[in-house]
């Protein structure tokens, strides 16, 4: 799946994270610039798509697209599709242009708008990357853990670079008896969480 990304999802990829370090480097504040995971982070999502069952695959905070595009080389390689939430304009304006230009358009569908509105209309959810405002993460988990189907993921972003935020959350998903969860300490840490 690595060794055969096509060039021109490959040439946006690039593209997003030489952007995402100049406005690192520049020192914007986190609301003006890019908010998008590590590439070691979305190599995982993408392995992580492409194991998950037969299901709906939804992802929570699109900002540019850049995590969409990898759980959509997961999803591709099963035949599966991507649903992905937005609520800023311009960053759905910045990620349908990332889709049009990585030509992955047939595999990932945006929706602008709040997640919360539309996760209660989804079922059998077998992949769900959650990477959006702190404050959305548990509103979201109550959501999304009774959707999961058998075997579905909800991935978490950021839970051990905003532990201060989400550590009660974390605790939550570690004693919740319908899922097993661990925290994996790459790049920001992930929460991740598989409905037995």
């Amino acid at each position: 799946m690595f060794y055969s990304i096509p060039p021109a999802m490959q040439a946006r990829m690039q593209e997003l994270e030489a952007r995402d370090a100049r406005e690192r480097a520049l020192g914007l504040p986190t609301a003006q610039r890019l908010r998008q995971v590590a590439p070691d982070t979305g190599r995982f999502l993408a392995l992580m798509a492409a194991a998950a069952p037969a299901g709906t695959y939804v992802e929570i905070g699109t900002s540019g697209g850049y995590s969409t595009l990898w759980i959509a080389l997961g999803a591709r390689s099963q035949g599966r599709k991507v649903v992905t939430f937005e609520i800023d304009p311009q960053k759905v304006h910045l990620a349908r242009e990332t889709f049009h230009l990585a030509q992955v358009e047939d595999v990932v569908t945006v929706i602008e708008g709040d997640a919360l509105a539309h996760l209660p209309a989804l079922a059998q959810i077998a992949f769900c990357f959650l990477d959006a405002e702190k404050d959305l993460y548990a509103p979201c988990y109550d959501l999304v853990v009774p959707r999961l189907c058998p075997g579905g993921w909800l991935i978490a972003d950021n839970v051990i670079s905003h532990r201060e935020v989400l550590q009660s959350l974390v605790d939550r998903a570690l004693a919740d008896p319908r899922v097993d969860a661990l925290v994996l300490p790459l790049d920001r840490g992930l929460l991740l969480c598989r409905k037995g």
